[in-house]
């Protein structure tokens, strides 16, 4: 129920935000007639409609944003011809002559048809097809859901909910706006001219449409900005976890719930399948991981040193490898990092969440700590304090009467991506490429899954970020289209790594790295060298930067020499 009334409240606070602007246009063609037959209608139309497509575009993969885009076209058509019919009933007249119904609907306020509930459906249909609300943090956080849990009357309920907030607060516009037109119309006689102006808005809220400002320029300008409102809203529903209570030595660990079933993986690496039941008498250590992620990466050398040191003591290390991007599903990709990372404990593929969803997980990486009863005594989430998690795997051995422990704690001494944050609480947050997900991006417009000339801007901002030359921008990855294209941040940590893959095709492409305009020297990453020249032969995360010294402001620019180059996502250290 808190879930639902923050979808709700979320909705609401769309009106709030440029990204509904396009869209007002058709919801106040209708303002000066009956509410209850035509805009409830239509508002109705629009909100299923929105939470049909969100649904599918969320859990539906490319076939379903093939799908909208046509359905969008089609409804930028049928909206345009509305804008015509309302600056001219002579034009309707016209137009309306191959489509008599239609025009009759749309046109024609003192026919008995005029007031169809249907046809205000019908532009309600037309509406949700084209609405592209601004991904704040709770329209985030529900797409987000919708990927991880598929398809489910719990996920359409979510965004229809956050749907029916915005169709409210739409409502009360439009009836506020209906009285205000009415005034207009009694005391300066401006019916026809209100008429006319309406369909000018109209026609140029399809012009925004088709050119991308609802998913570009106002998605980034902002007249009332409303992310911050959002974020306490989620914080007041789901507060941050509390940080883990320190664990002192003989003091009990708590139960915190039970080892749920294994079985939902997709493929085991390293060892055949493992079961729940199968595991009693064992300490196990359940480290949910994905191969891309740094945060993972870093924490890597730690699991596989305790697997290491109490492999004999009765300690079994599993990782659950749960995928964030597509190309982690793919097991041979996960097969070949298994191997370049050393990881030789049984690795679990929990492509479809099964896992994750079991432990009620939400994080990468992610520790549980289980006893030989199966319970789950222990719990940490991110990188950091491994001294106090291997005191919980001591403890817990111990309790199984493991005797004669090895003493000290893991030292690993990682390097390259394996090395530990510079923990500069000012880097760069981690910034993704595609338009899913994408912030600070300070190039222009992004045109959604259609190849686009980009030009750079002459200087950044810190953490803003752009594209140059010609990319196709995904939902979750963008591909450079033509040889020389060029990705630029500026960014501050001393660390810098972005995802990254060779095309399709799976060729090579080389890049060069420059950093403030020149080669990075001793600067360079472990996947470049001194001079910024690296290649790209899989898909993986890439280490481009690592300051020799300090973790200072910087502008980054990556060339990729050939085309066919995926990008994902920018992390920091």
């Amino acid at each position: 129920m808190l879930v639902l009334i923050l979808a709700y409240l979320g909705g609401v606070l769309t009106i709030l935000s440029p990204c509904i602007l396009p869209v007002l246009p058709f919801v106040f063609a209708r303002a000066d007639r009956p509410f209850a037959r035509n805009g409830l209608p239509m508002l109705l139309g629009m909100a299923l409609t929105f939470a049909l497509v969100a649904t599918l575009a969320a859990v539906g993969g490319g076939w379903a944003i093939r799908a909208n885009q046509y359905g969008r076209i089609i409804a930028m058509v049928v909206l345009a011809v509305l804008g015509l019919t309302l600056l001219s009933s002579h034009l309707a007249e016209w137009i309306s002559r191959p489509f008599v119904a239609l025009g009759n609907k749309l046109t024609q306020r003192s026919d008995a048809e005029g007031d169809s509930v249907w046809s205000a459906a019908g532009l309600g249909v037309a509406t949700g097809l084209l609405w592209a609300p601004c991904a704040g943090p709770i329209l985030g956080l529900l797409l987000t859901g919708a990927a991880l849990n598929g398809a489910s009357v719990q996920t359409t309920l979510l965004l229809l909910t956050y749907a029916a907030g915005a169709a409210t607060s739409l409502a009360l516009a439009l009836v506020i706006g209906g009285r205000v037109f009415g005034l207009m119309k009694r005391s300066l006689g401006a019916g026809e001219w209100v008429r006319r102006g309406l369909g000018v808005l109209v026609l140029i809220g399809v012009a925004a449409i088709a050119l991308g400002m609802d998913t570009g320029v106002l998605t980034r300008v902002s007249l009332a900005s409303t992310g911050g409102i959002e974020q306490k809203l989620i914080d007041a529903v789901r507060p941050a976890p509390a940080p883990q209570p320190m664990v002192k030595a003989g003091e009990p660990l708590p139960v915190e719930g039970e080892l749920p079933p294994l079985t939902g993986a997709t493929q085991w690496l390293n060892s055949p399948p493992l079961t729940a039941p199968s595991l009693r008498g064992k300490v196990v250590l359940v480290d949910f991981w994905t191969y891309s992620c740094i945060n993972c990466i870093r924490s890597l050398p730690y699991v596989r040193a305790w697997a290491d040191k109490y492999k004999d003591y009765g300690l079994v290390v599993i990782g659950v490898h749960a995928p964030e991007f597509a190309f982690e599903k793919e097991p041979q990709n996960v097969i070949k990092a298994v191997k370049d990372l050393g990881v030789d404990y049984p690795v679990a593929l929990d492509n479809n969440y099964a896992i994750w969803k079991g432990f009620s997980n939400e994080y990468w990486p992610a520790h549980y700590f289980i006893d030989t009863r199966g319970q789950i005594r222990h719990h940490h989430f991110g990188e950091g304090e491994y001294e106090q998690s291997e005191d919980v795997i001591r403890q817990l051995l111990t309790e199984a009467g493991h005797k004669n422990l090895p003493g000290g704690y893991v030292q690993p001494g990682a390097q390259g991506a394996e090395a530990a944050g510079s923990g500069d609480a000012e880097r760069s947050p981690e910034t993704y490429v595609g338009y899913s997900r994408a912030e600070n991006f300070a190039g222009g417009q992004v045109a959604h899954d259609d190849a686009w000339n980009y030009h750079a801007p002459a200087s950044l901002m810190a953490n803003q970020w752009a594209f140059d030359g010609r990319w196709t921008v995904r939902d979750e990855n963008a591909q450079l289209d033509q040889a020389n294209g060029r990705i630029v941040y500026r960014f501050r940590g001393r660390d810098l790594h972005l995802v990254l893959g060779p095309g399709s095709d799976g060729k090579p492409v080389r890049f060069r790295v420059l950093i403030d305009g020149k080669a990075p020297g001793a600067d360079h990453g472990m996947d470049t060298d001194a001079d910024g020249n690296g290649t790209i032969t899989a898909q993986r995360l890439y280490q481009l930067v690592r300051q020799a010294n300090g973790s200072g402001e910087r502008t980054f620019e990556i060339t990729f020499l050939d085309p066919g180059v995926q990008a994902y996502a920018f992390t920091f250290g």
